[in-house]
């Protein structure tokens, strides 16, 4: 009997060690290197057709400027927030890793296109519900297809069986963490059974040109669960987040190939499925009744979408001696640096003052081209004054209390204008060379901080 041989395994990198170390070499994690049993016998390494492809011949070396090149088409879902977050679209032999919390729409999103893609056949594999589930949500969605197939399988070798049988178009395995490969002796979620499952189904879309979705569970920190050379092998890597008690979703990616990675899809949730939301600047501003103090509303951009967004903001006294600073979807040390120039300045006493920020809708926005809403917000809390609702704000914010041109300007005015905005505020240095009559929404232009007080609060 052959002797059962194990290695270690770091859980965040997956890098392999003889002997287990408290310190990993490559990625610098403590306590995540784990044993698991190994079978290091190459012959017996195979996946998607390795007794076919053994006696082909080694690449040889090519001058770039020879290599012919076609342009692609892509799949089109029907899903314009996928299409749009993927780049415009599947590309044919992509592998694209999608995670996300439990529970958040992930089997419902894939099963959802699955079902709406006309004319394509969907093997839609799945290693953590049954046939009978996966039907009972199907109906739920009212979506119909005589193309989408269903496989309740976890071995990699019987679910390329039934590939070679069937010949889909496309492939979704659900998930990637419960799929299990004869080569490696290690149990279903391992570090070396997700390496192994991954490069089988790569070497599978690369190969055959057929586009693969893989489903990921995600842990507490809110990664990817499994090695991280897991997200190096895919092609694009899609995050879908959002509060479970709340329901929109949000789908962003991290890594994209063929596309860019700024991209940003936001969905609904429905008894029947996901509801992809066309104008997100209306979900993302709260219908009220009458006018609030703290209040602004922001022009920003995710990728190539612009958005108009709703910043809240409370200032009060602080209660016990050292104050507050706490920021719900923005970054907790950008508002400190906004909270010193008021105070330098602007000549706000805030130092004994606790500051609340909240960007609503649950979103979490980076654009430094919000830094004037938030300030403007934060001033209309501190004054209790509230802004004109028919204003919005599109500026970044200097250490000297200068506003700072941003980014593509012309469609945050545009945004603005689309949205029913009277009047749109940004830095003087952002107009220059800018045609404001074709807009239909008056510009105001500001280079410092006093200027905009001026301008809303007196």
């Amino acid at each position: 009997m052959a002797k059962i041989k194990t290695s270690f395994f770091c859980q965040n990198c997956g890098v392999e060690s003889p002997k287990w170390t408290g310190k990993c070499p490559s990625c610098g994690e403590w306590n995540t290197f784990v044993e698991e049993v190994v079978q290091k016998e190459e012959t017996q390494r195979g996946g998607w057709k390795a007794s076919s492809n053994s006696s082909k011949k080694a690449n040889q070396p090519k001058p770039l400027k020879e290599i012919t090149f076609e342009e692609q088409s892509r799949l089109i879902t029907g899903d314009v927030e996928l299409d749009r977050v993927l780049g415009g679209g599947i590309v044919p032999g992509s592998l694209v890793l999608i995670g996300g919390e439990p529970g958040i729409g992930k089997s419902t999103l894939m099963l959802q296109i699955a079902l709406m893609l006309s004319n394509t056949k969907v093997l839609y594999v799945s290693g953590e519900e049954s046939e009978t589930q996966i039907k009972m949500r199907s109906e739920r969605m009212k979506h119909h297809s005589d193309e989408c197939f269903v496989l309740s399988e976890t071995k990699t070798q019987h679910i390329f069986q039934q590939i070679e049988l069937l010949k889909p178009d496309l492939l979704v395995i659900d998930s990637i963490q419960t799929l299990h490969s004869q080569y490696v002796e290690s149990a279903a979620g391992s570090v070396s059974q997700v390496r192994e499952c991954t490069a089988e189904l790569m070497k599978f879309a690369k190969e055959t040109g057929t586009p693969v979705f893989l489903i990921g569970h995600i842990t507490k920190d809110g990664t990817i669960a499994g090695p991280k050379i897991l997200e190096h092998m895919v092609d694009t890597v899609l995050q879908f987040e959002g509060d479970r008690h709340l329901s929109y979703r949000i789908l962003r990616t991290s890594k994209n190939r063929f596309g860019s990675t700024n991209e940003l899809g936001i969905y609904e949730m429905h008894a029947n499925g996901l509801r992809p939301v066309t104008n997100p600047s209306e979900i993302l501003m709260t219908q009220r009744d009458e006018q609030l103090n703290g209040v602004a509303i922001g022009a920003m951009l995710e990728g190539n979408r612009p958005l108009l967004i709703e910043i809240q903001s409370l200032v009060s006294p602080a209660t016990y001696g050292t104050p507050q600073r706490s920021s719900t979807g923005h970054d907790a040390k950008r508002l400190n640096m906004l909270l010193a120039v008021l105070e330098k300045r602007g000549g706000m006493r805030l130092g004994q003052q606790d500051v609340f920020l909240n960007v609503a809708g649950g979103l979490r926005v980076d654009d430094p081209g919000l830094d004037l809403s938030v300030v403007a917000s934060i001033i209309s809390s501190y004054e209790d004054k509230a802004i004109d609702p028919g204003i919005c704000f599109a500026g970044e914010i200097g250490l000297g209390g200068e506003v700072r041109a941003v980014n593509r300007i012309e469609n945050r005015i545009a945004e603005a204008a689309k949205m029913g905005f009277k009047k749109i505020m940004l830095s003087r240095y952002a107009i220059k060379g800018l045609e404001l009559d074709k807009y239909q929404i008056e510009v105001v232009a500001v280079s410092k901080l006093e200027e905009m007080y001026r301008h809303i609060f007196l």
